[in-house]
């Protein structure tokens, strides 16, 4: 072989391996591009697979159902259901399943069966349904009857079942849904709040109250039922089912809460028009709290709504047809956010003396006072020379009294001076202790920011400091006033108010439980103690040397160890003469369970001295504490007043009567029965028995009627015991103050 034949053999060989080497390297590349792609599909359907999952589903999709989660319970701490959500269904065509399956086989009536099954099932005009159809033959939703029950339901799918009719009826299908229900209506209303319906996918939306503040916990996630076609080419189904939502357990208690309404709405009804002609009050407001952890038992207003029925203004009472019709769109709105309002923690009000346990609490925290302390009250002080004097509740005053003098007859005087011996400096830092001025953070929406309405530094005067001693000049919120006030009897301790305890699964299990949250410590257990020792002898105290009479007797509760304060505020303008009362009050009085604060503006009064009497605020209480006290297992401990004997003897004379008047009425409706009428112990109904000559006019028959028995022989085939007729035959025959701070 030639050299030049041998150089380009091993020409050819070099290039022929080099191209090997090349397409080795390409081969590798290839192989390790495969694996990092396999790795990274790996990773992607580890980290994000049901994303893209649902993607891919999405695009193949050929028939996808929404699956709405279950909106969670509200429950009150006994369980009891406050708020839930009944399944509905929504009644769906898609005219582009029905026209198709019309046109594939045009010899079978398929948009006439279904029409005529819509029409009868569903009380729809048939001739109606088919112009719907006609214009929007190309839509798969249509959406023809919203929130229907399963009841509502039960005779189309019956049709659609069935072996001859359900293979002509197409194209109908039914979403399911959610309906948010409130079994008792109005209770507690503004506490729970309401809901708007909103899209498929987030469910219902709350509007005020726990429905609100809890509306993410409330809520869940919506699943969905997808219809693919899988790598066969054959059609599947994939369900991502929905996750509820979850329960919340509040703190209100129903039963509670229905006393705390049972008693607003007789006051409403006792003195409507009673002394001027008016409302009985322009606002009342009710908080019942456990002051050793801030759970509020119950909280109600004269104002209510029916949850179900949240916007009507004139079926809620809340105006007359005419007002309604007069106003406009902004205007009704207007009103509806008045309704929803919560007053106990939305509106602000110059609490008055239900504040002066906890100016005198911190006048001994901080030892400008003590047990031993008398102040003189002659009737109100000139503050500042020139300016008229701020006068005590007692025009020709208290005379010597001590410190426990100046709760019990409610002495603005004492207070005042109690305010100066305090200072400006103490007064704003106990101010601020007690959270005046500051959210509660309560865990409801709406809560009032008065921190511009109370005094800083810059607005605490010499006048400002003695009027804000005995409560006015500043505004607070019921919950305010309740939560500081609970602290000083409680032996020191402000805690959080709050209306949730638990939040449950959807299985009852515990998500979570909501403890007290401890804020601080405003004063000590000496203190309180001595307090609570005050404010019991402000209800069941005697009358001192000087004629003073203790303001709290109006509420007492005979039997039972309590403690309260009244109060009596006069509003802006001062020249209107016009006042806000109020009572705040616990059980019992050593280990106080239960504080229970009545706020009463403006009462029907036949004047402004009468409206100035905080019994109208009593009132309420001691009716609400007189049931709800044996409801919470607090005992009767004391011996009853002699000045209360009188009370209780003619409380028990009234139920005696009304006792002995029911079972009167009882023995009298049964004597005025006509003769040969007697009452259905099931139905209650009046029936006429029949006649000796009635039955004697009537053809024999037998005793059945002529029902034959399933279990007996016929035409007497094997006689056996027929069961007694001539017994059943026999048996069928012969049934024949006013104190005024």
């Amino acid at each position: 072989m030639s050299s030049k034949r041998k150089k380009r053999v091993r020409r050819q060989a070099l290039l022929t391996n080099r191209v090997k080497n090349k397409l080795a390297l390409l081969f590798a590349i290839i192989v390790l591009a495969l694996i990092g792609v396999n790795v990274r599909l790996a990773y992607i359907n580890k980290t994000n697979g049901d994303k893209y999952t649902k993607r891919v589903l999405a695009q193949q999709d050929t028939n996808s159902i929404l699956l709405p989660f279950r909106r969670g319970d509200i429950l009150d701490r006994n369980g009891t259901i406050l708020a839930t959500s009944e399944k509905v269904y929504n009644l769906v065509l898609d005219a582009k399943v029905l026209a198709e399956s019309a046109e594939q086989y045009p010899d079978r009536d398929y948009v006439g069966t279904t029409l005529q099954a819509l029409a009868q099932c569903f009380d729809l005009d048939e001739a109606e349904l088919r112009s719907t159809y006609n214009e929007n033959i190309s839509s798969s939703y249509i959406v023809l009857l919203r929130k229907l029950t399963k009841d509502e339901i039960s005779e189309f799918e019956a049709l659609q079942e069935d072996e001859e009719t359900g293979t002509l009826i197409k194209g109908v299908w039914f979403e399911p849904g959610y309906i948010r229900r409130y079994p008792y209506n109005t209770l507690a209303c503004h506490v729970l709040g309401y809901t708007v319906t909103g899209n498929n996918v987030t469910g219902d939306v709350g509007q005020t109250g726990i429905e609100q503040e809890y509306n993410s916990v409330l809520n869940g996630t919506s699943g969905r039922s997808y219809k693919y076609l899988n790598e066969d080419l054959e059609q599947s189904t994939m369900v991502r089912q929905p996750e509820d939502g979850h329960t919340v357990v509040s703190t209100i208690d129903a039963t509670l809460q229905e006393i705390v309404e049972k008693y607003i709405d007789k006051f409403i009804e006792d003195y409507t028009d009673k002394n001027v002609e008016g409302p009985a009050a322009k606002n009342i407001g009710v908080i019942m709290m456990n002051p050793q952890n801030g759970e509020i038992l119950a909280m109600a207003s004269d104002v209510d709504f029916d949850l179900n029925n949240p916007h009507d203004l004139v079926e809620n009472g809340y105006l007359a047809q005419e007002q309604a019709d007069a106003m406009t769109e902004d205007e009704l709105l207007d009103a509806r956010n008045q309704m929803w309002r919560n007053f106990c923690i939305s509106d602000g009000y110059e609490p008055g003396s239900t504040v002066k346990p906890l100016t005198v609490a911190a006048a001994l925290e901080l030892g400008v006072v003590s047990d031993s302390s008398t102040f003189l009250c002659d009737g109100g002080q000139v503050v500042v020379e020139g300016q008229p004097k701020i006068k005590c509740s007692k025009r020709a005053g208290h005379g010597i009294i001590t410190l426990e003098g100046a709760l019990m007859f409610s002495c603005n005087d004492a207070l005042m001076q109690i305010g100066a011996k305090l200072g400006y400096e103490n007064y704003l830092k106990y101010q601020e202790i007690f959270n005046f001025g500051l959210k509660t953070n309560i865990d409801l929406p709406g809560e009032a920011n008065n921190a511009s309405t109370v005094f800083n530094e810059d607005t605490l005067g010499v006048t400002e400091l003695a009027t804000s001693s005995f409560g006015q000049g500043y505004n607070t919120t019921m919950i305010q006033v309740a939560s500081a006030f609970s602290s000083v009897i409680n032996g020191g301790y402000y805690y959080q108010p709050h209306v949730v305890k638990k939040i449950l699964d959807a299985d009852g299990g515990t998500v979570e439980t909501i403890n007290a949250t401890l804020v601080r410590q405003t004063v000590s257990e000496k203190t309180s103690s001595l307090v609570r020792q005050y404010l019991y002898h402000t209800m069941y105290g005697e009358a001192d040397s000087n004629g003073n009479n203790a303001t709290g007797r109006n509420a007492r509760v005979a039997g039972y160890a309590m403690g309260g304060k009244t109060g009596t505020a006069q509003k802006i303008p001062r020249s209107d003469r016009k006042y806000l009362v109020s009572f705040i009050g616990f059980a019992p009085v050593d280990n106080p369970q239960v504080v229970c604060y009545v706020v009463v503006d403006e009462p029907n009064a036949a004047s402004p001295e009468a409206q100035a009497s905080s019994s109208f605020a009593q009132e309420i209480f001691k009716n609400i504490m007189t049931e709800a006290m044996p409801y919470l297992n607090i005992y009767a401990t004391e011996e009853i007043p002699a000045d209360m004997q009188d009370e209780v003897d003619a409380q028990k004379a009234a139920e005696e009567e009304a006792e002995s008047t029911e079972e009167g009425s009882e023995e009298e409706t049964e004597e005025e029965l006509p003769e040969g009428t007697l009452v259905d112990p099931n139905t209650g109904e009046t029936v006429t028995m029949p006649t000796e000559e009635e039955l004697a006019g009537e053809d024999g028959g037998d005793i059945m009627g002529g029902i034959e028995s399933p279990i007996l022989p016929a035409d007497g085939e094997e006689e056996g015991d027929a069961g007694g007729g001539d017994s059943t035959a026999e048996e069928t025959g012969g049934g024949t103050d006013a104190s005024q701070e």
